[in-house]
Parts: structure tokens; sequence; C-alpha cells
């Protein structure tokens, strides 16, 4: 019983810190919680519209209809070697919504955090042609990694925010173990890309 209560808590945790949502988290904290809290409501939800439409609804949307002309299920994306078409088609939504960045002229800091997330995918896609790497890892450490970023672009100290953060990503690396998805050498790699990918893209893209 405490077994399969384990398993359904990991399951839980790994469904609320589902990659896909780990962007646009992000904006939704620098405008609840940063100084940008004082930009208009208006070009706010463009911003949120924007990239909620790119980096949720049609990676998802994409890989959805992916899976029903396959005829895959959730099981057939734990697969290594089956991860490789949805990559691609999150990949081309990123960039997508890179470039409707660059067209609305937004801050360097704010796309810098969909770079960052594109750079991510791409060393996972390469790495997953021959190991498998934990995604939601990777969207941990890039959380954490945003966090130090933007710790040296507004000059804040973000360690109470990154206990909150690493004790939540200890949490979802287990829960990824228990769910018998990855390794614990898949888990730490997949967060130390993270944590990279997000200070280069946010600090020096």
């Amino acid at each position: 019983m405490n077994e399969k209560r384990l398993r359904t808590a990991s399951r839980i945790i790994s469904g609320i810190f589902n990659p896909f949502i780990i962007p646009f988290g992000g904006f939704l904290v620098l405008f609840l919680f940063s100084y940008l809290r004082i930009m208009p409501f208006q070009y706010k939800l463009i911003v949120l519209a924007v990239v909620y439409c790119f980096t949720i609804l049609m990676p998802m949307l994409t890989i959805f209809l992916f899976q029903k002309i396959n005829g895959w299920g959730i099981k057939e994306l734990s697969h290594r070697e089956k991860r490789f078409i949805p990559y691609i088609l999150t990949i081309m939504a990123y960039v997508f919504c890179l470039l409707m960045m660059y067209k609305l002229n937004l801050p360097r800091y704010m796309s810098g955090i969909i770079l960052a997330t594109l750079i991510a995918m791409v060393i996972c896609i390469f790495i997953n042609l021959k190991w498998k790497i934990s995604e939601h890892m990777t969207g941990m450490g890039g959380v954490v990694g945003g966090l130090i970023a933007f710790s040296f672009l507004f000059n804040y100290n973000p360690v109470w925010w990154l206990c909150f953060f690493i004790l939540i990503a200890g949490m979802l690396g287990t829960s990824r173990i228990i769910l018998k998805q990855h390794t614990l050498g898949q888990v730490l790699s997949g967060f130390v890309v993270g944590v990279i990918c997000a200070v280069y893209g946010i600090l020096y893209s």
C-alpha cells in the first residue's frame, strides 16, 4: 500500500512539474514577483499568450496528433528511440516563439528564457540518440539556472528561492527514479544541462 501511494505521489509530482510548463511558469513568476509586475497588464497578457501558445499548446497538440497517427500511448514516448520526432516538433514551436519575441522587440532576458530552453532541447535530442536523459530534470535545472542568472541581472539575493526549487528538484528527481523512468545519472545529468543552458541563454545570449 505504501509503495502504491509513493508511486501515485511520484506521478503527481511529475505531472505538476512537466517540462512543458517551465518556460510559461518562469514568465509568470517574473510578472508576479519581480519588478516586472509594474508593466502594463495588456503587455504582460500578450507575452504570456505568446509563450503559452508556442511552448505549451502547440507542442502538446502536435505531439498528441503524432501519437494518434502512430497509434502510440504515453508509454511509447518513454522509450528513448521514439522521442526524436516529438523533440523536433517541440523545437520547431520554440523557434517560432523565439522569432515572435524578436519581432515584438521583447527584452533580451525574456527571449533568453526561450533561447535557453531551446539550447537545452537541442542538447537533449543529441544525447537521447545514444542515452536517455531526464527532460523533467532539465526543466527544473533551467529554473535554478534562471534564478542564478536573474540574480546577476537584477542584483538580488535568490537564496530562499534557490533552496525551495532545489528541494523541488530533489523531489522530482526522486519521483522519476521511483517511477523507473530514469536512473540517478540520467536525473543528475538533466539537471546540470538545464542549469548551464539557463545561465548561458539568459546572461550571454
